[in-house]
């Protein structure tokens, strides 16, 4: 039986989308798609006990996601891991250390699910973290999707007085070039052996395989324009896929 914590992670306020993790979107409170998610693995996953836990700052949040998720764990966030430029795997770390200490064991895995990702698809999270128990000698499995511009073929950098592609190459077309990927910040798994003893900022490091899912156009909320532009496409995919829609119409 492995024991497997889901962090949820929402600081208070946001400078790209002003207070983007209270918004509703399409009706429902944005931070309960990532919810009903959470807990379909709960239900779905086998050989596994499941936490999940919300950790944040704002108080806002956790009433919002307490009025219908009371079971979540709740860890308020300091002030110190608040901060603009705190990187995400030190609020993984806090999460593991309170909640470890708090039901005296240890997590073998660690699931971050981002809050602006509202376009999972019903299998995404179940498969990444299959594929992480695949690959043994992986540390992390991390979503991403296919990326529109290639840095060997159509991405240019300024180079003096004129433009060359980022990274040099004599690729002719698009497909000649190695394949690069988009990181959508959706889906972490971390073997959280690995995780907890090595620095907060080793993620760069970390022996990882991708997760790769749908490309959508926009997976990540960091601005007004793409929260609305999310919206206008997550309407579409729930009223004809019923992979996308699977996870809106848990919500509670």
């Amino acid at each position: 039986m492995k024991n497997i914590l889901i962090t949820i992670c929402g600081r208070a306020g946001s400078k790209g989308c002003k207070n983007k993790n209270l918004k509703d979107f399409l009706g429902k409170p944005l931070v309960y798609y990532t919810l009903s998610a959470a807990f379909d693995f709960k239900d779905r996953v086998q050989n596994a006990s499941v936490d999940i836990c919300l950790n944040t700052d704002s108080p806002d949040l956790w009433k919002i996601v307490s009025d219908k998720y009371p079971e979540v764990v709740y860890i308020d966030r300091n002030k110190q891991l608040g901060e603009d430029k705190v990187p995400k795997a030190a609020v993984w770390h806090n999460c593991i250390d309170v909640l470890e200490a708090k039901f005296n064991k240890k997590y073998d895995y660690m699931i971050d699910l981002d809050i602006t990702s509202p376009l999972r698809q019903k299998d995404d999270i179940l498969n990444a973290y299959k594929l992480k128990l695949e690959r043994e000698d992986a540390d992390m499995v991390e979503s991403v999707c296919n990326c529109r511009r290639n840095p060997y073929f159509n991405m240019y950098k300024e180079d003096g007085k004129y433009v060359s592609t980022v990274i040099d190459s004599n690729f002719t077309t698009r497909q000649e070039a190695p394949a690069v990927y988009d990181e959508n910040a959706s889906i972490y798994v971390l073997e959280t052996k690995f995780f907890m003893n090595n620095e907060i900022n080793m993620l760069n490091r970390a022996k990882t395989v991708i997760y790769q899912m749908k490309d959508t156009a926009v997976l990540d909320i960091d601005s007004e324009e793409d929260f609305e532009m999310m919206g206008v496409i997550a309407e579409y995919l729930y009223k004809n896929d019923t992979n996308f829609s699977y996870f809106k119409d848990l919500i509670r």
